[in-house]
């Protein structure tokens, strides 16, 4: 089908893309890749009176390393993730997550903001972003605040930016060297959403795990942190045991909607298969 019709508009700089969202009120909506919100335009699921465009806004792209925090533009495509040696160096899940959303064709024009600010569960960088510890810089009428990414996501596409607003930017704080990291996503094709994914950040001491973070993508209206699975392998040698129990901590915490990929009690199984699989990958990788 084709969109309805909308005023196309494209500004220069955060502040006048703020100022236009303002103005504009719920008649307006920002396009990052678009990935999301065109194909909602064409089914006259979305119709916007106003597009906001913001490919022109420079200061919405770009990644740079900062101390201990590697901070994103929110406008950056996946594509460029992939090609940053900042990301690889650093941040090698963010690598290896980017390689697993859609295809190139994709990849290309996603941003990592789109990604994470429409509040979809099936997105893959959310459960990532929670697991990693970061925050979203959203900027607005009233100036600009930091939100932590665990606190962003209140439902399916209800998150916790007030009218107005934008997410301009994300900081990631890099993990300790030798870490190890995994993201486990089962789907049905390529380019599909998840049916059950699982992000692992982990370190370990004398053989046993010392630190764990584990995030689940696609398994409940919300992305989710699995903290007390990440805590059933605390102070373990990822045993059978403490495999077994952290999976049944995280499938305790999952809501996951029957649909074409499952039903629940299936997507629920896999699920903790994903974790399962991604703290045994991610233990390997650690020194």
């Amino acid at each position: 089908m084709i969109p309805g019709a909308f005023e196309y508009h494209r500004p220069a700089t955060v502040a006048d893309a703020v100022k236009l969202l303002a103005d504009l009120g719920d008649e307006a909506r920002p396009l990052a890749g678009g990935h999301s919100l065109v194909p909602m335009m064409k089914l006259r699921l979305a119709t916007p009176a106003h597009l906001v465009d913001l490919h022109g806004v420079a200061g919405l792209k770009g990644i740079r390393r900062d101390g201990n925090v590697i901070v994103i533009g929110a406008m950056t495509t996946q594509h460029e993730l992939l090609a940053s040696e900042d990301i690889s160096a650093a941040l090698p899940i963010l690598h290896e997550t980017a390689l697993l959303i859609a295809d190139p064709q994709v990849r290309y024009r996603g941003t990592i903001g789109g990604n994470v600010a429409n509040g979809d569960p099936g997105n893959d960088m959310p459960a990532l972003m929670m697991t990693l510890g970061a925050s979203y810089r959203l900027e607005g009428p009233s100036g600009a605040r930091d939100v932590a990414a665990d606190e962003f996501y209140q439902g399916a596409y209800f998150t916790a930016l007030e009218p107005g607003e934008l997410l301009t930017a994300i900081t990631v704080p890099i993990p300790p060297p030798g870490h190890g990291y995994a993201y486990e996503k089962l789907k049905r094709k390529v380019g599909d959403y998840a049916t059950a994914a699982a992000a692992v950040v982990l370190t370990t001491a004398g053989g046993k795990v010392a630190t764990c973070a584990i995030g689940l993508t696609n398994l409940h209206e919300t992305p989710l942190v699995a903290a007390d699975a990440a805590k059933a392998v605390i102070g373990t040698t990822l045993d059978a045991a403490s495999l077994k129990k952290a999976a049944a901590a995280a499938a305790a915490i999952m809501s996951p909607a029957a649909d074409a990929r499952g039903p629940v009690e299936y997507r629920k199984h896999v699920g903790g298969i994903m974790v399962t699989r991604a703290l045994q990958r991610a233990a390997a990788r650690a020194k």
